[in-house]
C-alpha cells in the first residue's frame, strides 16, 4: 500500500525527469518514492513550482500544508480522476433532502459515540473506574435518534464529547497533561494541543482517502456544506477519532514518548515543537499501518484501509444498495 511522507525541513521540491527530490539546507537531498506515495504533509517552508505540481497531479498525490504552529492551512487537491457525476448527484440528493441528510448525520454521531464508549470501557476494565462516565454517555446517546435538527444533534454530540473528555484525566493521570476543558485555536494546555494536532492529521488523511473514491469531499452531512472547502472528511473523522487519535495519545503519554519539554508556550498557546510533532507523526503513521481483524470481511486490514472501506460503505448507502452502518471497533 502507498505511504505518506512528512516534510519538516525548509527547502525546495524539485522535479528531474520522472523523479521528485527535496533539496534543503546543508546540502540535504532526498528523493520522493513517487510511485509509492499517496500524500505529502508539509510542515516546513517549502518552495514548489508549477512543473512539480503538474507531476503530482499526474501521479495523483495530494499535498497537505500546515503553518508554523502545525495548523492545517490547505490541500493541493489534484484534478479528480475518479469523480462521478452520478455520485455527486446522489450526494447532493441526500444533502438537500433534510430527512436523508439527518439519517447520515445521526449515523456519524452514533458511530463516534459507540467508539467513545469502546475506549472508555477498555480503560474501565483496567482498574480505572469510569462507570459514571459510561452511564452519563449511555443516558445522552438515547437522544441521538430523536433529534430532528442537525444543530440539536451536534449539541447532543458536543455534550457527550465533553463527558468523554472529562474521563481523560483519570486515564492519563498526569497533572502535566490535565484536560481541564476542550480548547482550540489556541489550545490552552498540552493535552488540547495533542488532540487538535491528531484530529487535523486524521482530517487530512481521510481527505486523501476520499480522493481515491467517487465521493466529493465538499458535501458532508453532519457538518454543513457551505463555503468551507471540505466537510465529508470531518463527518467520517467523528467515527474514527476515539480509536485512532485518542487511543494513540494515551499510548504516547503513558509510554512517556511525548513529554512537557516537547511543547512551546511562548506563542500565546501551547504547541508541539518540531521534535514533538515528529514523534507524534511517527506513531500516527504506524497506527495507520497497523492491521486489525475486521470481522465484516473476515480479513486483517490496516486502519488506513478501514477508512477507505468506510467511504465505500457511504457510497453504497448513497446509491441505495446498503444502509450505512458506521464502523464499530471490536477490540
Amino acid at each position: 500500500m502507498k505511504g505518506t511522507i512528512f516534510v519538516f525541513s525548509n527547502g525546495t521540491l524539485k522535479r528531474k525527469d520522472n523523479t521528485i527530490y527535496f533539496e534543503g539546507e546543508n546540502d540535504l537531498k532526498k528523493f520522493v518514492p513517487i510511485e509509492n506515495t499517496i500524500e505529502i504533509h508539509i510542515f516546513g517552508e517549502v518552495t514548489i513550482n508549477k512543473d512539480v505540481l503538474e507531476f503530482f497531479s499526474q501521479k495523483e498525490i495530494l499535498l497537505h500544508f500546515y503553518n508554523y504552529y502545525g495548523y492545517y492551512v490547505g490541500t493541493y487537491y489534484p484534478r479528480e480522476h475518479y469523480n462521478s457525476g452520478f455520485m455527486i448527484l446522489k450526494q447532493a440528493e441526500h444533502y438537500i433532502d433534510p430527512i436523508k441528510r439527518l439519517v447520515l448525520a445521526r449515523k456519524f454521531v452514533a458511530g463516534g459515540v459507540r467508539n467513545m464508549e469502546k475506549v472508555i470501557s477498555y480503560y474501565n476494565s483496567r482498574s480505572v473506574d469510569l462507570s459514571s462516565t459510561l452511564e452519563k454517555i449511555a443516558n445522552l446517546k438515547q437522544l441521538i435518534t430523536s433529534q430532528n435538527d442537525i444543530n440539536q444533534l451536534m449539541a447532543i454530540e458536543g455534550n457527550i464529547r465533553e463527558i468523554y473528555y472529562s474521563a481523560f484525566d483519570s486515564i492519563i493521570n498526569d497533572e502535566n497533561f490535565a484536560m481541564e476543558e476542550r480548547s482550540k485555536r489556541p489550545p490552552k494546555n498540552r493535552l488540547n494541543a495533542l488532540i487538535s494536532f491528531g484530529n487535523t492529521l486524521l482530517y487530512t488523511t481521510i481527505l486523501s482517502e476520499i480522493y481515491k473514491t467517487h465521493l466529493d469531499p465538499r458535501i458532508g452531512y453532519l457538518h454543513a456544506t457551505n463555503f468551507r472547502r471540505f466537510t465529508l472528511n470531518l463527518d467520517v473523522s467523528e467515527v474514527f477519532k476515539p480509536i485512532i487519535v485518542d487511543r494513540m495519545i494515551f499510548y504516547l503519554l503513558n509510554k512517556g514518548i511525548i513529554k512537557p519539554k516537547d511543547f512551546d508556550n511562548s506563542l500565546g498557546g501551547l504547541y508541539l515543537k518540531e521534535q514533538g510533532r515528529a514523534a507524534f507523526i511517527e506513531k500516527f503513521d504506524e497506527r495507520l499501518s497497523t492491521t486489525v481483524k475486521y470481522r465484516k470481511i473476515g480479513k486483517d486490514v490496516s486502519y488506513r484501509r478501514l477508512l477507505r472501506l468506510e467511504l465505500y460503505k457511504i457510497e453504497k448507502h448513497l446509491m441505495g444498495e446498503e444502509e450505512y452502518e458506521p464502523f464499530l471497533a471490536e477490540w
